[in-house]
């Protein structure tokens, strides 16, 4: 347990069909029930865990809007239990996840929310879009399939697309393209630069995630 002086980390452990995962619910010290966002991190078999620097810096832009986070290690990685596999039982630990905030003292139920980076966006993306708990979702380098692609053009709640205009794995082009053809609220978000990667453009999608999310809980 960590206290910051505004926000208060715990390492916590729940259940998701069948295994246990591992962590870190950071809650502001509010005094009044706040929004709360579910992390993704990116793809475990390349070195991807909750700890990850855009997982970080999404979940510090949120704890400064006084967002309740949520990140976790996907099964398999970590202390979590299972194993990897491929995106789909990854989808029930998303779930675990949201029934974690659901149940957290403190956090407002009907203001929740999901952020994904890479492998995360592809695993957050169809939760959100078959789960009417989501407020909100966020995409940073956006993984997704066709089905999901052409799903955002019918999804209702609010979406933020971030990519950089050096990602060697997402062309920024193919990204701007279709969630152009996503229905309203959606908007794309490219930084020049910054590659999949995101080593020292950090900073530049913090005050992205913080404007969306409090426009998207205010609304």
């Amino acid at each position: 347990m960590a206290d910051s002086g505004k926000t208060l980390q715990t390492q916590v452990r729940f259940p998701a069909s069948g295994v246990v995962l591992e962590g870190v619910f950071e809650m502001p010290k509010a005094g009044v029930p706040v929004p709360a966002v579910a992390v993704c991190h990116p793809h475990p078999l390349y070195g991807g865990d909750m700890y990850n620097n855009v997982v970080a810096v999404i979940c510090q832009a949120l704890a400064r809007e006084s967002v309740a986070t949520l990140r976790f290690n996907f099964r398999g990685v970590g202390r979590s239990e299972g194993s990897h596999e491929d995106g789909v039982g990854e989808q029930d630990d998303v779930r675990g996840a949201l029934d974690f905030l659901q149940s957290s003292q403190g956090v407002d139920r009907d203001r929740l929310g999901l952020a994904g980076y890479s492998f995360g966006t592809r695993v957050a993306a169809p939760v959100a879009l078959g789960e009417e708990r989501v407020r909100a979702l966020a995409l940073v380098s956006p993984f997704l399939d066709d089905a999901d692609w052409e799903r955002m053009k019918t999804a209702a709640i609010p979406r933020l697309f971030i990519c950089g205009s050096e990602d060697s794995f997402i062309s920024q082009h193919k990204v701007k393209r279709l969630a152009g053809e996503a229905a309203p609220p959606a908007r794309c978000e490219v930084i020049f630069g910054a590659d999949h990667f995101w080593w020292g453009f950090e900073a530049k999608i913090a005050p992205l995630i913080s404007a969306f999310f409090r426009e998207a809980f205010r609304a």
